[in-house]
């Protein structure tokens, strides 16, 4: 089996030329249609996929593939490691030249992320890990944030979410931003910018396998809104929900969360 600081260096080169490619397509004028569902693809999000398909297994054929602008199939589950690619997460905010999107890649062993590299072309940042081996933005060791209360906390998600009426716990006053790319907000918590992303709703893992292993190795928690960790390569490739927050907050998110419904 390939070392794994190998294909680190393999995906996190490729998620630099995906975001060089994004980019010169934009210039170039994107061509843009709907997806069943209405969502937005652009012929940059499929040329940087198709892009990535060819480069990353040519270099490892013996790897599966799970990508959100390819076709699922089910020879993935039969693989012992996989790639999972978004090739532009944050596609909104890459159409309206917004800074909030990036290019997430992991390396997916028997359902365990264990390379990862999350790629911000507009804000010059690139965030990998390897399991067990830390995290790093810009080639510097990054950490979670230390909060030890949810008042005042930074947190990453719709506001909204804490209105529901499944909360027999309220929550104290927040601070709530937004971020168009689910990778990119769990890169952030995992540097310590913010405490916390929350979303209790269910995500592909295209857009979170990345984010999982980089928060994990830079100490934040990452789980569904019911406290269970994700496993990956699936049959069904997404997770109930997203919390990824500093280790203090996680169970205080989780016991607000114990009624809220599991959509999957």
């Amino acid at each position: 089996m390939t070392n794994l600081n190998d294909d680190l260096e393999l995906i996190r080169q490729a998620a630099l030329d995906a975001g060089a490619l994004a980019l010169a397509e934009r210039e170039a004028g994107l061509k843009i249609t709907s997806k069943v569902g209405g969502s937005p693809v652009t012929s940059g999000d499929l040329k940087v996929d198709a892009m990535l398909k060819d480069r990353l297994l040519a270099a490892r054929p013996d790897y599966g593939w799970l990508s959100e602008e390819t076709a699922d199939s089910s020879v993935r589950l039969s693989k012992k490691r996989i790639f999972i690619v978004d090739p532009i997460d944050g596609t909104v905010a890459y159409m309206k030249r917004t800074p909030w999107w990036c290019v997430p890649i992991a390396v997916v062993e028997d359902g365990e992320v264990v390379a990862a590299v999350i790629h911000a072309p507009e804000v010059d940042e690139t965030y990998v890990a390897t399991r067990g081996g830390g995290a790093l933005r810009n080639s510097r060791s990054i950490r979670a944030s230390d909060a030890d209360t949810l008042e005042d906390a930074s947190v990453l998600g719709d506001a909204r979410l804490i209105e529901a009426p499944y909360f027999d716990e309220p929550w104290p006053p927040m601070r709530f931003e937004k971020r168009n790319a689910l990778a990119y907000r769990m890169a952030l918590v995992a540097a310590g910018a913010f405490d916390a992303a929350l979303a209790l709703t269910p995500k592909w893992d295209w857009d979170v396998a990345a984010g999982c292993l980089i928060a994990q190795e830079a100490g934040a928690v990452v789980s569904d809104h019911h406290g269970r960790p994700w496993r990956f390569n699936r049959p069904d490739p997404r997770q109930a929900s997203l919390v990824c927050a500093a280790p203090a907050l996680q169970p205080m998110i989780i016991r607000r969360c114990k009624n809220v419904p599991l959509s999957t």
